[in-house]
């Protein structure tokens, strides 16, 4: 798929364009309404392709719980491996639609490996994560930035506190949801270990509080979000933080989300994910 439709597409997801502007130059980068329409699945996510682990897997316990946040009761997927032993937590980190299949999926997957995994939906506050993934989008503008970390830490505080817990949590969060656990890091001390896939940087001002280890992935297409990784590892280096950076060659953002044909990219993915819980048991589970 020629590069500048991707681009294009990237900026309409992350807001910088309107739907009906999208689609307007989408037609002329495709040669026509027509062309235009055509490409739309392919850019468009496919949530029948995000599950990996089957809702009913009968090797997990998984069901919906509401937390205590900073503006009210937090709605939240809570899963764990069957039995009855207690778990480091791990707070996965939505993109910027909502708690989506493709999230809910991913978080089926941590606690497979043995964590006791917490998907808040950060729209609770809005009522929800509509299934229209636009409307989700829409909403989430709607977000206040602060209110919204603040209830992520109260995630953190919920998982460290639970009595099914060993009190060690870390953090997973996938583009708007990378940014997150970069504020995460720096504002939630209670956190052990935080991996952001392709999110934005925290101020190089405010990286000296962050007590975690921090795992970051990075596309190397990815222009917008790669602007900020030098400002960001030279302030990780002055203030000694324990972290470790990959950038996967020849893949865009959102790589890892198998729901988008456009952007996957199976390798990357895999490889991202298996030093994801390899980092995650080094920082948790000692």
């Amino acid at each position: 798929m020629d590069q500048k439709i991707i681009d294009l597409y990237d900026e309409y997801r992350h807001e910088s364009i309107d739907r009906r502007e999208f689609l307007k130059k989408l037609a002329v980068l495709a040669g026509g309404i027509a062309a235009a329409r055509a490409l739309l699945p392919l850019l468009e996510h496919n949530y029948a392709q995000a599950e990996v682990v089957p809702k009913d897997d009968p090797r997990l316990k998984t069901g919906y719980i509401n937390y205590p946040g900073a503006t009210g009761e937090v709605r939240a997927n809570l899963v764990r491996p069957k039995g009855d032993r207690k778990l480091p937590g791990v707070v996965v980190i939505h993109q910027n639609k909502g708690l989506e299949p493709y999230i809910e999926d991913v978080t089926r997957r941590t606690a497979l490996e043995g964590f006791l995994a917490l998907a808040p939906d950060a729209l609770s506050p809005l009522g929800g994560t509509p299934k229209d993934s636009d409307k989700a989008k829409s909403l989430q503008r709607k977000l206040d930035s602060q209110s919204t970390v603040n209830n992520y830490i109260a995630a953190v505080k919920y998982l460290k506190t639970h009595p099914e817990s060993t009190g060690k949590v870390g953090a997973i969060g996938f583009c708007w949801g990378g940014g997150i656990a970069n504020q995460l890091a720096v504002n939630s001390p209670d956190l052990l270990a935080v991996v952001p896939f392709y999110g934005s940087q925290p101020a190089s001002e405010d990286v000296p509080k962050i007590k975690a280890s921090l795992l970051l992935h990075y596309a190397a297409l990815d222009k917008r979000i790669n602007e900020g990784i030098p400002a960001f590892e030279a302030a990780l280096m002055k203030a000694s933080v324990d972290y470790k950076i990959y950038t996967y060659e020849g893949v865009k953002h959102a790589f890892h989300d198998d729901t988008r044909a456009d952007r996957y990219n199976k390798e990357a993915a895999q490889l991202a994910w298996q030093r994801t819980i390899s980092f995650l048991k080094e920082k948790l589970k000692k």
